[in-house]
């Protein structure tokens, strides 16, 4: 599950933002605790919990205090915001600009995403 790109603790957070996007993990929904997760893919749990931490100083996730890890209600719609806004940074301003330097006309962009997209709106 792990690789060497980026910090473990990360990859932990980074998968949870995942599964909470996709709707594995549904609002409201608890977690693993540190120790379930640790113990699972075998790794510190302290290193689990750095990456629990950050999801919680991100407000996706929250502690109820005795129970557990909690997905928070807003957690899938701050996520898709994020992405979403990664997306058009990463992606479409720099297609974009490609697209200016070798002349290629909005609408020809437009039509090519309708066409990938079955030409249905979304």
């Amino acid at each position: 599950m792990f690789d060497d790109r980026s910090p473990i603790y990360q990859q932990i957070a980074d998968g949870i933002k995942n599964d909470i996007v996709s709707g594995v993990l549904g609002e409201e929904e608890q977690v693993m605790s540190t120790n379930q997760y640790a113990a699972f893919y075998r790794i510190n749990p302290a290193t689990a919990a750095k990456g629990f931490q950050l999801l919680t100083d991100e407000g996706i996730l929250y502690k109820k205090r005795g129970i557990g890890m909690f997905v928070s209600p807003q957690a899938k719609g701050m996520l898709l915001e994020q992405r979403r806004a990664r997306f058009f940074e990463e992606v479409v301003d720099k297609m974009a600009a490609e697209a200016k330097v070798i002349g290629i006309p909005v609408m020809d962009i437009v039509k090519r995403l309708e066409q990938l997209n079955g030409g249905e709106e979304q």
